[in-house]
């Protein structure tokens, strides 16, 4: 065998630094929502793209959105679009915006822990909104009990989980239940991190889906997919035609069949309570939260080229994990608004 050199040594050494520093590293954190099909998406685009790293956090969308406009990392997410007032206070600051692009689409779905109850249980707007104001207290209250007929209920509290950090999650059910309730609206309102009437808290959707399973006669909300992969009941959700609908792909996307039409440019739109006997009423879009300026060429780039390759090969992967893929009018409309991140 041959022996290796001092100066071989080194000069694999030096090859192993230029290696390194020819890796470009782009951070990435926010929504917990979509961070299933985040994670595949990185991995698979890493093993074609070996020159660039990926780190995405899912630490609720309230982070993203606190840590893309504060810049500590290079692009957000969230589940809930940044309101006004947030990207009028980064644009006066920077000079440039916070472009939104949405990535797939997603279910929030009301989970349980009922022992004794293996149905599937259904829910009205009335209920939901009534138990997490804290006015439905029982299983067995008349208002559930009536869309469940043949169900025996026990005569147990309610224990509702929510989230207890900002999240997108939130903003979606909140934004829902404010559309089919007025006290809702009026009392409790929406947004990532509201005051919640009762209840107890997770930290992002693994930590619902865990509190949830661990208490029973709970009820939290959670996204489609955690709800499957921890084997978990979920409830259909009754809609604006009156449907009793579970979440799945075709109900995902006929919720976003109106809206695809009428896409503002911004993207920033709200599908909850949509429209059509076949719509699940608690479904959104999730959204990339990308600056529209870069100072390092190099990384803009690489999140242009991360984001075409989800919004083309990376819509294939998204229904393996419940998500439904994006519409192709709004994909070819976000094709276009990537040429205004410079």
């Amino acid at each position: 065998m041959k022996r290796i050199t001092g100066i071989a040594l080194v000069a694999l050494g030096l090859a192993t630094a230029v290696c390194a520093d020819s890796t470009l590293s782009i951070s990435g954190a926010g929504a917990s929502f979509p961070n299933p099909i985040y994670t595949k998406w990185i991995a698979d685009y890493q093993k074609k793209n070996t020159s660039i790293q990926i780190n995405y956090q899912s630490i609720g969308s309230g982070g993203g959105i606190k840590q893309v406009t504060e810049g500590t990392v290079d692009f957000g997410a969230s589940d809930g679009p940044m309101n006004d007032d947030q990207l009028k206070a980064f644009q006066d600051k920077h000079g440039f915006a916070i472009l939104h692009f949405p990535t797939v689409l997603g279910a929030v779905v009301p989970t349980y822990n009922i022992p004794g109850v293996s149905a599937e249980l259904s829910f009205t707007p009335d209920a939901l909104a009534g138990i997490f104001l804290g006015k439905i207290t029982k299983w067995n209250d008349p208002i559930i009990a009536g869309a469940n007929k043949g169900v025996s209920l026990p005569n147990e509290d309610i224990v509702v989980v929510h989230r207890s950090d900002g999240s997108g999650t939130s903003y979606i059910w909140t934004d829902y239940l404010a559309k089919v309730s007025d006290e809702w609206k009026s009392k409790v309102g929406k947004g990532a991190s509201v005051n919640w009437p009762v209840g107890l808290g997770g930290k992002g959707n693994e930590g619902v889906a865990g509190v949830v399973k661990q208490t029973p006669n709970s009820l939290g909300y959670v996204e489609l997919i955690y709800a499957i992969q921890n084997k978990m009941p979920y409830g259909k959700v009754r809609n604006s035609a009156g449907t009793f609908i579970k979440a799945d792909l075709e109900s995902v996307t006929a919720a976003a069949s109106g809206a695809a039409k009428s896409m503002p440019d911004d993207f920033r739109v709200s599908i909850t309570d949509a429209p059509g006997k076949s719509a699940y009423p608690v479904s959104s879009f999730t959204w990339l939260l990308i600056p529209q300026k870069f100072s390092d060429g190099a990384k803009r780039d690489a999140i242009k080229s991360f984001v075409k390759w989800a919004l083309a090969d990376g819509q294939n992967e998204v229904e393996s994990l419940s998500y439904a893929k994006l519409p192709k009018e709004v994909v070819a409309k976000e094709l276009k608004a990537l040429d205004s991140v410079q």
